[in-house]
């Protein structure tokens, strides 16, 4: 299990060419805010960061044009920020029925659905996601992804452009998230995690290619996240997301 993106929403400024998104390249990564995806009803942008990212959207109608319903239903209620940590898995099914038989709530292995043209063209993404509820207090979540096999992932790595790695930022070292968890936040999350550290305000979990998740107890929510980098020169060594602050 790896980090595999970031799900942000985001006010429109972040996705066209302005201060914001200045900041977020005079630390060293390539964004483009004109590449993207998106429907009528949604546009999404990406920064790669080695095989890793950050997907920020907005939502340009209420209804969400096929966004992930929740998301859309946080971003109209005005949550902004980090809304889904996306983890890699290698066999999702195997993940799924072992949470359920440990009594934690998560969704069935699904396919993404994007719909275009008024719903009369659309595109089956080639992985599958589950997710474990929304946190008590916290609004966001955590998802699992799979892709379809591995030639689909070495096709999609080669669509990750521009990527920051031609800049020496070449993937995520480690999250924290911050913010009100509840203790049975924590229990969930010692439930997913089996070798997780438990302390008295927060919880650390070790993750493949020594990547690190940390969830602790704030007032506020709040998130980091640090980058493996090697030899930059960039001007600034952090920038600013929403609630997201990206470093290193």
């Amino acid at each position: 299990m790896k980090f595999d993106h970031l799900v942000l929403n985001v006010s429109e400024d972040y996705q066209s060419e302005g201060t914001r998104t200045q900041n977020i390249r005079e630390m060293g990564l390539l964004y483009d805010p004109k590449k993207g995806k998106g429907t009528r009803g949604f546009k999404a942008t990406n920064i790669w960061i080695g095989k890793e990212y950050f997907e920020m959207i907005s939502i340009k109608k209420r209804d969400g044009g096929g966004w992930k319903r929740e998301w859309v239903n946080a971003f109209n209620n005005g949550e902004r920020g980090l809304i889904c940590l996306m983890l890699d898995v290698t066999n999702l099914n195997h993940l799924v029925k072992k949470l359920e038989a440990k009594g934690v709530a998560i969704s069935p292995p699904e396919s993404i659905e994007i719909k275009f043209l008024f719903n009369f063209i659309s595109k089956t993404l080639p992985w599958h996601n589950s997710y474990l509820n929304f946190f008590q207090n916290v609004p966001m979540q955590i998802g699992f992804q799979q892709m379809k096999n591995e030639k689909v992932k070495l096709n999609l790595q080669k669509h990750m452009v521009p990527n920051s790695s031609k800049n020496n930022i070449t993937g995520i070292k480690r999250i924290q998230v911050n913010g009100p968890f509840s203790v049975s936040d924590f229990e969930m999350l010692k439930t997913v995690f089996e070798n997780s550290l438990l302390e008295e305000n927060q919880i650390t979990i070790h993750l493949e290619n020594s990547q690190v998740l940390v969830f602790k107890k704030d007032e506020t929510f709040n998130v980091q996240v640090e980058l493996n980098h090697k030899n930059s020169s960039s001007i600034n060594r952090d920038c600013w997301i929403e609630n997201t602050q990206i470093f290193y």
